[in-house]
């Protein structure tokens, strides 16, 4: 067996379990430009019809490796009370396919008369579609009967939640995604190998400080949990220049919140560091790009992840939200 697959039956198997596979949800970084992707309660936010693509392409290098595709449209309607956003994802990885389309609702609170202190609930409800080749898995020892022949696949309906604030130059949010399918998720033959859903919590914040008249200096920071794995932690720093161009260093690594007792000890906590980038073409007109080099042993054999995002902002006049800041 080669060094490559190698490397993908050790990935395969940090995120198998003894009856299958736990699916996760996609890895974004620049969801600090559009939080909709990680929490329904913020669609709505950006108060226009917003249209966003994320192409993401992740450990370049290595066979199987996980790449993954979103484009999402959100608007606030009924005097901005009601937030209404689409997102529609397909993501890659090994064998694994999943495909997520998800209607999403927030109900917005003006706390205040300025109308920009805001309190939303958000709820998300859609369909995920799961499904394993077993003729791109290599199997050990031939003939195991646990890999499916050809492709199996289910689909099924699913949950998501989150709650929401914000102002002019703060946010903070906190959402859970696949509620329903984890009980869901199981193919007919129990014997085989098949990819479980499984939730995900996130709770996120950042705030957005004018320097001067020219800079704006935004620190922000995203906790990611499935109650089994690690617990991932993003630290971001960003700098806006003449509400134009972002520019913009990320770090991930783990942190340990609490016990779990399926984790390997003596595991790497450091995952990765790159920057982010993103440029207002026209006001509205954005393009962004991010790239994240791996600290652990995949550095060894990747060539960093690449990812990309273009957003479009249907114009209007009711739009109050200095709508670069978040």
């Amino acid at each position: 067996m080669n060094i490559l697959k190698r490397i993908l039956l050790f990935l395969i198997i940090t995120i198998s379990s003894v009856k299958g596979f736990a699916q996760q949800d996609a890895q974004f970084g620049q969801y600090v430009f559009n939080g909709m992707y990680i929490n329904p309660a913020y669609a709505g936010y950006k108060e226009e019809l917003y249209l966003q693509a994320f192409l993401r392409a992740q450990w370049t290098g290595i066979r199987g490796a996980p790449q993954t595709l979103s484009i999402s449209a959100d608007e606030a309607i009924n005097d901005e009370s009601l937030g209404m956003g689409l997102i529609v994802s397909k993501d890659k990885i090994g064998a694994q396919n999943t495909l997520n389309a998800s209607a999403n609702f927030a109900y917005r609170i003006k706390l205040d008369r300025t109308e920009t202190n805001i309190l939303a609930f958000g709820l998300g409800v859609g369909v995920i579609q799961t499904a394993l080749n077993g003729n791109l898995l290599d199997p050990i020892e031939m003939g195991d009967n646990r890999i499916p022949t050809g492709s199996t696949s289910q689909t099924m309906p699913d949950i998501r939640a989150g709650i929401h604030y914000s102002n002019e130059k703060f946010f903070i949010g906190f959402s859970a995604n696949n509620l329903l399918s984890k009980a869901l998720s199981v193919f007919d033959d129990y014997h085989s190998l098949n990819v479980k859903i499984q939730p995900h919590f996130y709770l996120s914040a950042g705030v957005a400080l004018p320097l001067n008249n020219d800079f704006v200096f935004k620190p922000t920071f995203l906790i990611k949990d499935d109650l089994h794995g690690p617990t991932s932690l993003d630290l971001n720093a960003f700098l806006l220049v003449k509400e134009r161009f972002w520019l913009g260093a990320v770090y991930r690594t783990s942190v340990k919140i609490y016990p779990k007792e399926n984790l390997q000890p003596g595991l790497t906590s450091r995952s990765a560091i790159g920057f982010i980038s993103e440029l207002f073409i026209r006001s509205n007109l954005r393009i962004g790009y991010g790239y994240d080099y791996s600290l652990n042993k995949l550095s060894n054999y990747d060539y960093g992840s690449h990812e990309i995002s273009v957003g479009y902002y249907i114009e209007t006049k009711k739009s109050r939200r200095p709508k670069c800041y978040f």
